[in-house]
């Protein structure tokens, strides 16, 4: 994968350079987790042509643009927001205007202060698995969210009532020292399943 730089003076070649980039360690498993899990995988990049499709090629990523600007990566994300959710990673200045257009700015650690600044999830490093490894503690995260709302919205339909004597016709009778331990109950169970997230 290269790029050919031509150096002219007065309409005379005087140099050829040939820039040479690889395809990052972990950027193949990245594309591979994302697509499994049915999340779409698009590629802008300013480089050529024929480097842009031999890394798409490589990476298994069918849809891909070559000599994007950084306006034409805005635009690109903001038509792709239409479909849905979509998520930015980039380290640098180029990538700036795509990463605030997109709904969650993705920014590499190791890439420019410009990029840092404006993504909403920064990479300490700058290994693409990051990504799914950020996707997977958001789904924890959601879950959490989730089970404990559900928990406590339960607890509450039931204890709430019980505490206001709604079932003393039933001879159910909630003492305020009992209702007191009854609710910090409920607060400690929502905190231990929190704190399974990080155990786990």
């Amino acid at each position: 994968m290269e790029t050919q730089v031509y150096l002219f003076r007065g309409g005379e070649a005087l140099a050829l350079f040939r820039v040479g980039d690889t395809v990052k360690q972990g950027a193949q498993d990245a594309v591979t987790s994302l697509q499994s899990r049915g999340v779409g995988v698009a590629m802008l990049t300013g480089d050529s042509e024929d480097v842009a499709g031999s890394v798409a090629r490589e990476l298994g990523v069918d849809d891909w643009r070559s000599e994007v600007l950084p306006g034409d990566k805005k635009e690109r994300l903001e038509e792709l927001s239409m479909g849905g959710v979509t998520a930015m990673v980039g380290d640098g200045v180029n990538d700036a205007p795509a990463l605030a257009a997109a709904d969650i700015g993705v920014a590499i650690g190791s890439g420019t202060d410009v990029a840092v600044e404006t993504g909403d999830i920064v990479l300490m490093n700058s290994d693409p698995r990051g990504v799914v490894e950020v996707l997977e503690l958001s789904e924890t995260f959601r879950r959490k969210l989730l089970q404990n709302l559900f928990w406590a919205t339960g607890y509450n339909a039931f204890a709430i009532p019980a505490a206001a004597g709604v079932l003393a016709p039933i001879g159910i009778v909630l003492q305020p020292a009992v209702g007191a331990l009854v609710m910090s109950l409920s607060t400690i169970v929502v905190a231990v399943n929190a704190r399974l997230t990080s155990l786990s």
